[in-house]
């Protein structure tokens, strides 16, 4: 794993790591760890994961075929879902006491990060009532599932960059018969998957600071 950290300007924000490409159960590993000592440092992990399928505690497989790739459960909220190269993937581990924050706020604040960093790239998307994640023309281009364990938050959102959609084939995202899409399938093109995440952590930190005022 690549490890490039961004220090918070302030001590009551959380700081930026970007990890490159990751394995997804050494990630999870990585996250469960420094969940479960955590010491009030909080962090936002960014990365991408190579082909593998993840289910949430629930443990409902919506899958439709063969997958192809691992299927891992996890602890997370949430039904199967596809991560792999080209998707983007947001970690925070924050403390939502600390930031005023219930879980429902919270979703709220991650499901906005993405809609604001999707408009500097003139794609206007939406939430969708009753279903997690951020939505464009009825397609999904971020996955949400989280977890919070005494305060503290694990998992995230992902974000399709220029993910290879055909591995979502497989499966019902959300349980729904939608499609997903990807910011290269709107026609946004060049796209690196690093300087993205810091445009985003930006985001998400001015927010998550806009919420303690």
């Amino acid at each position: 794993m690549q490890n490039i950290i961004r220090q918070s300007e302030t001590n009551t924000l959380p700081s930026y790591q970007w990890l490159g490409r990751c394995e997804y159960l050494q990630f999870l590993k990585k996250m469960q760890q420094y969940v479960a000592s955590f010491a009030g440092a909080e962090v936002v992990w960014f990365c991408e994961h190579k082909h593998v399928f993840t289910t949430g505690r629930r443990g409902i497989d919506n899958s439709k075929a063969s997958l192809g790739a691992p299927l891992i459960q996890t602890e997370r909220g949430g039904e199967t879902t596809y991560h792999g190269l080209g998707q983007l993937m947001m970690y925070p581990i924050i403390d939502l006491k600390k930031h005023h924050l219930s879980v429902r706020d919270y979703v709220h604040l991650l499901e906005t990060s993405v809609i604001e960093l999707l408009k500097t790239y003139d794609l206007n998307t939406e939430r969708d009532c009753g279903l997690p994640g951020v939505w464009l023309n009825k397609e999904k281009i971020a996955a949400l599932g989280i977890r919070v364990s005494h305060g503290i938050t694990s998992h995230g959102i992902a974000l399709n960059v220029n993910t290879d959609l055909t591995w979502f084939d497989s499966i019902n995202p959300c349980g729904t018969s939608r499609k997903a899409t990807s910011m290269e399938k709107q026609g946004i093109t060049a796209l690196n998957l690093g300087s993205i995440s810091q445009q985003w952590f930006d985001i998400f930190t001015d927010l998550l600071a806009a919420k303690q005022l």
